[in-house]
């Protein structure tokens, strides 16, 4: 019989599959750390404009509720509907800062006018702005948390300063102020890298390696070798602060001193593409207009409304009171090393170039401390675990290495942060070391923020960026005091993130207001200059032995040493951020950058031999959130030296009660209360400045 053979069934056509963007997907990868490897450039370029498309459509949402308003169905759905975006975004910035290729730095150009558009819409949304103003009005009677009444509040006042009560010619002029600076500002920062980017200076043979250390010259050639420089004898100068600053503190060859100082302070302000003068001058113009837009007469006053100073009389009234001490002190100081110098030989004026190696000449016959032979006992690794183990101390945190962890750069380091009973409180990423692609200076930030607005709370993953310049092949890293004290400072800025215990992300962490914001970093510092730390962490990097106690003592006793030169060197740049801000529409029509820099100077009795810490062409601070607010870290040391105070009152650095207090009061809390109440409830008063004026020694 023949069989007969049932025809199978036609084969249904795949359906196409496309492949799901990396940066949206779900990251099945240890704590959730973004896979970074699998991140192109053309992935984050599309993943942002989807994030924004789907958090506009998610606004649009909620402002056309027809429930009356509540604070679930705006103010925390507004909240939700912010975090896809803010995923995205993490990963994006923060890579666009440390790792910045030209292609991230298009697509960060392109963007950023975008993202100025796409807040200017929500925070100028007339019908968004009801519901939030008729939730406001009625707070008293919503019944709502400590936390959720901060939260409400912070909206209402992020909306107003926004423009959100102007009139509909007033609130398009806004967002086209808004779509401008966010280019201007993009293009500035990125003039400043390209300019650190195109600047290095060889040094051949032991002439130009005059004075130099052993081990900083380990360092210059490990940049020359970075450089892809050849020659076994190259080295090489670039414009990390670390390189430069060295550089200028140890070499002997003062013509060469002069080219690098040259280099660094010219950054921005040379004549061609780079020249950030007249963008500076834009953005100052726009941001006056702005002010005034809002009701203010200068955006000084505008900014100031929402801080703890609340105005620049109060700001100015600090940023005085100790800078006719700091002057003083650097007039002292500039006539001891040029008479240093003149003994050196040096016939022609002193300029300030010279200052930082004749400090460093003077420091050395005062105190008996050679910067070069302290860096010895200053090994990178070892100030991790110094940093680690101040936080394990005084908040209870243990630190794991994560070796298979994704990192975006082989140089990132990856921890585990855990309390004391082995819960997971964070993720810490630490990227040490000087490269091309990264922005100069020091900085905290997060690849995700912490909350509690889901089934479980999400914990932040935090990472710290500093330009150290990497020690030679198989051997340690070394630091400067300045640079041990900056690890621990943002180290202190990480450890307010991963401290972070609120519900909602807007108030999470570092989220607070500018002035209050350096507080956590500025107190960390304390710890490492303590004799409790340095006898355990500080090891010299070949014997492993502790820095004797002598030079401690000595430390301790030069602690106030060269303070004049410091304080005017960050001062002026205070000064003049605020002076800058605080102009009206008709000052900034025609401004100058230069002349005002100048002019700016002079009014202030600035000394010729010190040279503002960020000239105003290269002063990213002012572009980078910071603008009308660089005198924070002045208003944040009065707080700083206080609270640390009370530890020694304590009588021990490392007090468990005072600990759990800066815990609850300063590192978690976030912004989910008023710093001013933050503060009373840690100190018990109001915070004294006769701190400052001692820990600087012009008390």
């Amino acid at each position: 019989m023949k069989s007969i053979r049932t025809p199978l069934p036609a084969k249904a056509a795949k359906k196409k599959t496309v492949p799901t963007n990396p940066l949206l997907a779900t990251w099945r990868t240890p704590h959730g750390i973004p896979p970074f490897e699998k991140f192109a450039a053309e992935d984050m370029e599309k993943a942002l404009h989807r994030a924004l498309k789907d958090h506009r459509a998610a606004i649009r949402a909620i402002a056309g509720v027809e429930a009356k308003p509540n604070f679930a169905n705006t103010i925390q759905a507004m909240e939700k509907a912010s975090l896809p975006l803010e995923r995205v975004c993490d990963v994006f910035f923060n890579l666009a800062s440390s790792s910045a290729t030209p292609e991230l730095q298009r697509i960060e150009r392109d963007v950023a006018p975008k993202f100025a558009d796409h807040y200017s819409a929500i925070f100028l949304n007339a019908k968004l702005y009801k519901r939030v103003a008729d939730l406001f009005e009625r707070r008293a009677d919503l019944k709502l948390t400590p936390e959720q009444s901060r939260l409400l509040d912070r909206y209402h006042t992020w909306f107003v300063r926004a423009g959100a009560g102007l009139k509909p010619a007033g609130r398009k002029r806004v967002a086209a102020i808004s779509n401008r600076l966010a280019e201007v500002t993009t293009q500035f920062n990125q003039n400043v890298l390209a300019d650190e980017q195109d600047w290095y200076m060889v040094l051949n043979g032991e002439e130009d390696l005059a004075g130099l250390s052993e081990g900083f010259r380990a360092s210059a050639r490990r940049s020359a070798i970075d450089l892809g420089l050849k020659g076994d004898g190259t080295h090489a100068i670039t414009l990390a602060r670390s390189s430069v600053e060295g550089f200028l503190t140890f070499s002997s060859r003062r013509d060469l001193r002069k080219n690098a100082w040259s280099a660094w302070i010219d950054r921005g302000a040379k004549v061609g593409r780079t020249d950030n003068r007249k963008l500076l001058a834009e953005a100052i113009q726009l941001r006056t207009e702005l002010a005034q837009l809002l009701g203010f007469e200068s955006y000084a006053q505008y900014t100031l409304a929402d801080t703890m100073a609340k105005t620049p009389t109060a700001v100015n009234d600090l940023l005085q009171r100790i800078w006719e001490p700091a002057l003083n002190r650097a007039a002292q100081e500039r006539d001891a090393l040029a008479a240093r110098a003149k003994q050196d030989g040096v016939n022609a004026p002193f300029e300030a170039w010279d200052w930082r190696y004749y400090a460093e000449k003077e420091r050395k016959a005062r105190f008996d401390i050679d910067e070069g032979k302290l860096r010895e006992y200053l090994v990178l690794d070892n100030v991790i675990a110094a940093a680690f183990d101040t936080a394990g101390k005084l908040f209870g945190l243990k630190f794991k290495e994560i070796d298979n962890a994704p990192r975006y750069h082989p140089d990132v380091r990856v921890w585990e942060v855990t309390d004391r009973k082995n819960n997971h409180v964070a993720v810490f990423m630490g990227d040490y070391f000087a490269r091309n692609e990264k922005r100069s200076g020091a900085w905290m930030s997060s690849f995700r923020g912490s909350h509690r607005l889901g089934r479980n709370p999400v914990r932040p993953i935090v990472v710290n960026v500093l330009n150290c310049a990497r020690g030679a092949e198989g051997e340690p890293t070394l630091m400067s005091l300045d640079e041990a004290r900056t690890l621990f400072h943002e180290f202190g800025h990480g450890l307010h993130g991963m401290l972070s215990d609120t519900v909602y992300p807007s108030l999470a962490g570092t989220a607070v207001a500018r002035d209050f914001v350096e507080l956590p970093s500025q107190l960390y510092e304390h710890w490492f200059s303590e004799p409790e730390v340095l006898e355990r962490f500080a090891l010299h990097h070949k014997t492993g032995k502790p820095m004797p106690k002598t030079l401690m003592r000595k430390l301790k006793k030069a602690q106030t040493f060269n303070q004049g030169f410091a304080t005017v060197e960050y001062l002026s740049c205070a000064l003049l951020d605020m002076e800058l801000h605080a102009q009206t529409q008709e000052d900034v029509e025609n401004l100058d950058i230069t002349k005002f820099e100048e002019n700016a100077l002079a009014r202030i009795g600035m000394p010729r031999e010190i040279v503002m810490r960020h000239r105003l062409p290269h002063f990213m601070h002012i572009t980078g959130g910071y603008a009308a607010g660089y005198y924070s870290y002045m208003w944040s040391e009065v707080m700083d030296a206080d609270a640390f105070q009370a530890f020694k009152d304590a009588g021990d650095i490392f007090d468990k009660k005072t600990a759990r207090r800066l815990k609850q009061h300063i590192y978690s809390t976030g912004n989910a209360r008023d710093p001013e109440k933050s503060w009373k409830a840690f100190r018990g008063r109001p915070p004294e400045v006769a701190g400052l004026l001692k820990k600087r020694g012009f008390a």
